[in-house]
């Protein structure tokens, strides 16, 4: 457990670094939204050609390589980041007025599609580092760690194990936000910042690779042992297994894509994805916007969102002694319902604040108050029980379908809920000038996700069960 624990430590911790550090590069250079456009047109179709390499990979790459032929380049795209890009964006990006002149933009406007698309040329390498930090983010947690927690944990042990693994999404996020709050926003400028941040996400690169390193000649280790432990009957069912894995036929991208399309159970963990990244994505950017209305200089605004990162993280660690009982005693159908149950108790007074308006300082500070209880309790059951829910979902499936299926669902689908949110907020923000005055919108089609991902839920729990039940008889038959 401590291995595979530090695996997703160092994961989180170098998530939350990027994560944080991407929002403030964007939201204080381009506005918060932009956002809703590097989504759509940056990061989407990003994920996209990801996990057609990714699938490709899998076809003929050892699980081991490919862990690391996935890990180690966005690793290295950071620190070349912070070497080289940063340091000469002055050099290599265009100026606003260039980027406006190529567009067709006046100088004059100040809102609108065109404004928003001239920020992001000027600033193209805060909108790449955005880019790959977003795939980074499904990639990391989706398939580099809990694809192989899954391949190593049985489901008797995934009860206990899971929402402790959950724990480290909580202690992970409280380190990273207060090296932020201490130290790195405290430089004298935001690219000795960026400097500082850099050094951690590197450190935490190489953790990665050595637990992952490590955890598999323990686990390698435990086998022989058991092998040799037990001269009859293990020795004879264990080749028999790999022999099996052998046989499976490996599937082309289209292949999987029918696969997942005819598959009920799939598309149900698919619902889950694409319904928490709807919602998540239809109040974070009203929130960010808001608060860069607050911050406006980018070390101020990093400060706050990296202490908002400590405060989730102190609140998962909180909530997961509820989660472990939550999805122990009371099964995976309350630990899967909680989720979507929770942010819609906690997102009225928040499109609440909104619709009352934003013009006086007091009524800024409710309002970001609101959003940030809002968001907080979000993110902390979202990791606290969705996170170990959904992936105890791919626990009963077989081998072809949690690598190839997951990582579809995992990336394509995460990016789906998000980029499709974003899609909406534009058509939005093109009907009402911003997303503010779109907030009474944004509510219904927000309970509107809500109510589609509990039903879901609700289905996949049924059927959840029966394959474990299924899986578990199996089992004792061997």
């Amino acid at each position: 457990f401590f291995l595979i624990g530090s695996i997703k430590f160092f994961v989180i911790l170098a998530l939350t670094l990027t994560r944080d550090n991407k929002d403030t590069m964007v939201v204080t250079e381009c506005g918060a939204e932009a956002i809703a456009f590097l989504k759509i047109y940056g990061v989407l179709p990003s994920a996209t050609l990801f996990i057609g390499v990714y699938s490709k990979m899998s076809n003929f790459l050892e699980k081991k390589t490919l862990f690391y032929t996935t890990c180690i380049p966005f690793f290295l795209f950071f620190f070349l980041f912070d070497a080289v890009i940063y340091p000469n964006r002055a050099s290599i990006q265009p100026s606003l007025s260039t980027a406006q002149s190529i567009l067709g933009t006046s100088s004059q406007s100040t809102s609108g599609a065109s404004v928003i698309f001239a920020k992001l040329i000027a600033n193209w390498t805060s909108a790449l580092f955005y880019i790959v930090a977003e795939v980074y983010s499904s990639v990391s947690v989706g398939i580099l760690f809990w694809q192989y927690a899954n391949d190593v944990v049985s489901v008797s042990q995934a009860k206990r194990f899971y929402p402790l693994f959950a724990q480290m999404s909580g202690l992970a996020p409280i380190v990273a936000g207060q090296y932020v709050v201490r130290y790195a926003s405290r430089a004298k400028d935001f690219g000795e910042s960026l400097h500082r941040l850099t050094w951690m996400v590197t450190f935490s690169g190489v953790m990665i690779c050595l637990f992952y390193r490590w955890s598999n000649a323990y686990i390698e280790r435990m086998a022989e042992e058991e092998s040799r432990a037990d001269e009859g009957k293990n020795k004879a069912v264990q080749p028999e297994r790999k022999a099996k894995k052998k046989k499976k036929a490996k599937m082309s991208m289209a292949e999987s894509a029918k696969f997942l399309a005819s598959s009920e159970y799939l598309r149900l963990i698919a619902s889950l994805v694409v319904g928490y990244g709807l919602s998540i994505n239809f109040t974070d950017i009203m929130w960010k916007s808001i608060v860069k209305q607050q911050y406006p200089d980018p070390l101020d605004y990093q400060r706050f969102i990296s202490q908002f990162s400590s405060i989730v993280g102190l609140s998962t660690c909180i909530v997961i002694f509820v989660g472990v009982h939550a999805i122990r005693i009371l099964g995976w159908r309350i630990g899967a319902l909680t989720t979507p149950l929770v942010m819609a108790c906690l997102a009225f007074p928040f499109f609440s604040g909104v619709i009352m308006g934003l013009d006086t300082p007091r009524r800024l500070k409710i309002a970001v108050t609101l959003g940030m209880v809002q968001t907080l309790l979000a993110k902390t059951t979202k990791y606290a029980l969705f996170d170990p829910t959904t992936q105890m979902a791919y626990i009963p499936l077989d081998d072809e379908s949690k690598v190839k299926g997951k990582a579809a669902i995992e990336v394509i689908g995460s990016r789906i809920g998000k980029s499709g949110g974003s899609l909406i907020q534009q058509g939005l923000v093109l009907v009402f000038g911003n997303i503010i005055s779109a907030a009474p919108v944004l509510a219904v089609l927000y309970y509107s996700v809500l109510a589609w991902w509990a039903y879901s839920a609700n289905r996949l729990s049924e059927l959840f069960y029966a394959r474990t039940a299924m899986q578990e008889s199996k089992e004792h038959e061997e």
